[in-house]
């Protein structure tokens, strides 16, 4: 039976993959990030494929940005937008000594004299009053981008540096970066297909339009990853942004002995109440 207490470097093998990661006796489970690539069944549910590998590393600052997209669509239906200045000049009272000035120079007792009295009140009722109400300053949900979070991954070697820091490390990044892009030229690459259906090179219609897509997408997409941290798994997601801090200490043979990096990664979608939920689990 191996000592608890002891480091242990878990390097497995097996039907569910290669689990590259390093231990420290003693830390707890639930500090230690579990990373895998996942893929989408035909019934819509994403899981992890068979003998896929799996990378494990402790997190030394973990956060997840949510950002709701509301606005007020009725801001600018106050007298406010459509006559700022007007507004102001109500508002703080100073166009009262125009409305002086006219019930000064109007004939006392008049039509005008009277007029000019009432405008004066109305104007001086407005001082201190503003146009904004409840209605017009009322958001709505206008939508929201995909959920963030930004991670910062702890590898550090004890005995192996190959398998404890560069192979996890390495194995992220495979998952970053696309699977294969394509060196040919899309123009050469439709003149090839042109003149291979013209000469009748497509045995059939499938593979007429497996052509079509080699020309039209020759390039594959990095693959989506789960998250598995503190009893919650983050699935879908994508590796927006990965650092690799090449300045970080090596040992003798140049092997990297500690890799601390952030990592910025992305739900596929907008999410709702359901994903959240859907996010928990047991440990």
């Amino acid at each position: 039976m191996s000592d608890p207490g002891r480091l242990t470097i878990d390097v497995s093998h097996g039907p569910d993959g290669d689990t590259a990661s390093s231990l420290w006796g003693g830390l707890s489970k639930h500090l230690i990030a579990s990373f895998y690539p996942v893929s989408k069944a035909s019934n819509g549910v994403w899981s992890k494929p068979d003998a896929a590998a799996t990378v494990k590393a402790p997190l030394t600052e973990a956060s997840m940005e949510v950002a709701l997209n509301w606005h007020s669509p009725f801001e600018n239906m106050g007298a406010e937008a459509k006559a700022p200045m007007l507004a102001a000049m109500l508002q703080s009272g100073a166009i009262a000594p125009v409305a002086q000035a006219l019930v000064t120079g109007a004939p006392a007792g008049g039509v005008v004299a009277g007029l000019a009295e009432g405008a004066q009140s109305a104007l001086s009722g407005m001082q201190g009053r503003t146009g904004i109400t409840k209605l017009n300053s009322t958001q709505v949900f206008s939508g929201m981008p995909p959920a963030k979070l930004q991670v910062t991954v702890l590898l550090r070697a004890w005995s192996d540096p190959l398998r404890e820091v560069e192979t996890p490390f390495n194995q992220l990044m495979d998952w970053a970066l696309p699977m294969m892009l394509s060196p040919d030229d899309p123009l050469a690459m439709a003149i090839k297909c042109l003149a291979k259906g013209v000469t009748g090179g497509f045995g059939s219609f499938a593979d007429a339009a497996k052509g079509a897509v080699d020309v039209l997408m020759p390039s594959k997409a990095p693959v989506c990853v789960a998250m598995r941290y503190k009893g919650r798994i983050y699935s879908p997601l994508v590796i927006e942004a990965i650092t690799d801090p090449i300045g970080s200490n090596v040992d003798a043979s140049g092997r990297y002995v500690e890799k601390l990096f952030s990592m910025t990664l992305c739900t596929l979608t907008a999410i709702d109440r359901q994903d959240w939920a859907g996010m928990a689990t047991s440990l």
